[in-house]
């Protein structure tokens, strides 16, 4: 039996919270890495982990997600080292992420901050 994780991803009306939440944005290296790989394509959590330089992805993901992010992870059949079909998480930012992302990018700009 394993525990539940309380970081995973929220579902149903609780995830459609952060929807109507602005994007507060982050000062934080492996945040920036993380949301600048994610603007440019999705990915799996071991990349994601590699691109933002953490090795705890689903929480980086969570704290993004805490600040006004949706970020859906999308389970995707593969096959895992032993061959055998598992369900592979990739991350990805929706549309409504990609706005809010941007507009903080040019609150920020207008405010002398660099960005992601």
């Amino acid at each position: 039996m394993t525990k539940p994780d309380r970081r995973q991803a929220k579902s149903g009306f609780e995830g459609a919270a952060n929807i109507q939440r602005d994007f507060t944005g982050t000062d934080n290296p492996r945040h920036l890495r993380a949301l600048a790989g994610l603007r440019r394509r999705p990915m799996p959590r071991e990349e994601l982990d590699s691109t933002a330089g953490c090795s705890n992805g689903p929480a980086l993901v969570s704290d993004l997600r805490d600040m006004g992010l949706e970020i859906p992870c999308v389970k995707v059949p593969c096959l895992d080292r032993d061959g055998r079909e598992v369900k592979r998480g990739i991350y990805h930012l929706n549309d409504t992420d990609r706005r809010k992302i941007a507009s903080w990018l040019t609150r920020r700009d207008q405010h002398g901050g660099n960005h992601a």
